[in-house]
């Protein structure tokens, strides 16, 4: 019915629009040589670079399935002679991989529920509502993201020490809850949505909590999918702070518990410490592939305006 309505000459002139290519296009038959020996070059170049990053994760993975006695050989064995995966289940029967996987998950699922939920929400306010020294309050507390941790971490542990939270995993969660890196974030993605939606909202009588909620947050996907992955790989592979506040074996993360396997340097298993990296590996692998096309969206778009 919609091709009557439209002229036949007319129909023919969209048909080639749409099959031939735009004129400033480039098509492999428009390259010249020196462009195509430039794509080639580029692509071995990533080729290489991919492979030179990933070589670390694969001796990991392959010496997590070698004996003891073969994990530094030399020369270098890549490939184990026979597969030993009796290491993946002495690493769970001979060590408490249970229980510090479980304090780890809880930390990183917390802390990243909480990051997320006050930087989005400080975010907002510092995009969103206009109050005296505004950008001057940003500005100071962006800038704590300069300031190293190790300067103030002694006063922060006396702090929560007089609190009687030191050696529980609340002292973990009180001291990465708040970032101000995630503050940063959200408030560059939320001034990439026109502000005339949140105009809209105040007419029809919606508060400022309710804009942040049923506006911004569904429309903030990929810069929260973003902070999440950060945020969560960041805390499940913290070792100095874990370290610092948890004392009691019970409360130990996953990155505590395997360097309790080289307490000694003649009489240790690497080859079940390794079999221990790659299943700690295994969760962050997993929550990147999930989330890799919001978290590319969300550092893309977050830098477009500032």
């Amino acid at each position: 019915m919609t091709e009557l309505l439209v002229p036949a000459d007319d129909r023919r002139a969209l048909r080639k629009l749409a099959e031939d290519p735009s004129p400033g296009a480039d098509t492999p038959e428009k390259r010249t040589p020196l462009q195509r020996f430039g794509r080639v070059a580029l692509y071995t170049a990533l080729l290489i670079a991919a492979a030179g990053l990933l070589l670390p994760f694969f001796w990991m993975v392959m010496s997590s399935l070698k004996s003891a006695n073969e994990v530094f050989s030399v020369p270098v064995q890549w490939i184990p002679e026979v597969f030993v995966w009796q290491n993946y289940i002495d690493i769970w029967t001979e060590s408490n991989m249970l229980v510090w996987i479980r304090n780890t998950l809880l930390l990183a699922v917390v802390v990243t529920f909480l990051q997320v939920l006050t930087g989005s929400f400080a975010a907002y306010g510092f995009a969103r509502i206009r109050f005296p020294g505004r950008d001057v309050l940003f500005l100071c507390y962006i800038g704590t993201i300069a300031v190293p941790w190790q300067s103030y971490m002694i006063p922060q542990f006396i702090l929560l020490s007089d609190m009687k939270v030191a050696n529980t995993l609340w002292a973990i969660i009180l001291i990465q809850a708040f970032g101000a890196f995630g503050v940063f974030l959200m408030k560059q993605f939320y001034e990439t949505i026109p502000e005339d939606l949140s105009e809209a909202a105040r007419l029809d009588g919606l508060s400022e909590y309710g804009i942040w909620r049923r506006i911004m947050l569904p429309l903030s996907v990929p810069a929260i999918a973003s902070l999440s992955l950060l945020t969560f790989t960041s805390t499940w592979n913290d070792y100095l702070g874990p370290l610092i506040y948890l004392r009691n074996p019970d409360l130990w993360t996953i990155q505590l518990g395997l360097k309790s396997f080289v307490s000694n340097l003649y009489d240790t298993d690497y080859a079940l410490l390794f079999a221990g990296l790659t299943i700690s590996v295994i969760p962050i692998a997993i929550v990147f592939l999930l989330g890799q096309k919001y978290f590319v969206e969300g550092i893309a778009t977050s830098g477009m305006k500032g």
